[in-house]
């Protein structure tokens, strides 16, 4: 390995540095974004049953809140219901809506980093070959001849940089086209949620 990074030149730090930042952005994703953290299967049937009983007390909010990122959505309309419960639907959705935006921010945390890296990857590679290029060219230089050994430090430069930028930018692409897919199906969870809480308020303020 380290002879594949004195062969690479100096460009490749650069991309190393991409390849930790990215497998630590993945990694950190990856524990964040599960299903038990940010949209627990039957969390909705449990609040809206707890909601049926009466208003929920400060510390079942805050349980709800800490619970997961749905549980968080959910709790701010309940926080809204549980201060006037006659509030209007606009007044309660304007709640949901405000807690659903706290949270997509949350969920959308890293993802234009991953996203930077997979796009900058390419051109530090790019950077390394062109710089492998110079090497090459200065290595016949008029009327010394052919320097062999600056010649093939060039285009182990050029050729390194070139593979190593494409081997960063490809999984970063992959990962943060698959975060987004799975974020945008844990909103859309979120908000078919909200809905039926809503719903659900609405239906015993009017009785």
């Amino acid at each position: 390995m380290l002879s594949i990074l004195q062969a690479a030149g100096w460009p490749i730090w650069p991309l190393m540095l991409c390849s930790v930042g990215a497998l630590a952005l993945i990694l950190e994703r990856l524990m964040t974004l599960r299903r038990s953290r940010v949209a627990p299967e039957g969390l909705v049937d449990e609040v809206i049953a707890v909601a049926k009983q009466g208003l929920p007390n400060a510390d079942v909010l805050k349980k709800l809140a800490d619970n997961s990122v749905m549980g968080s959505v959910l709790a701010g309309g309940l926080r809204a219901w549980a201060a006037d419960p006659r509030a209007p639907e606009a007044s309660l959705r304007q709640a949901f809506e405000s807690a659903g935006r706290s949270a997509a921010h949350r969920l959308d945390r890293y993802l234009n980093a991953i996203a930077t890296i997979a796009s900058a990857a390419p051109l530090l590679g790019l950077l390394g070959t062109v710089i492998g290029m110079i090497e090459i060219f200065g290595s016949q230089a008029p009327g010394s001849g052919t320097n062999p050994t600056q010649l093939a430090h060039g285009i182990s430069v050029a050729l390194y940089n070139t593979a190593f930028g494409l081997m960063v930018a490809i999984p970063s692409l992959m990962a943060h086209r698959y975060f987004r897919s799975r974020v945008n199906d844990f909103l859309h969870d979120m908000e078919q949620a909200s809905e039926r809480l809503l719903q659900q308020l609405l239906r015993q303020a009017s009785r």
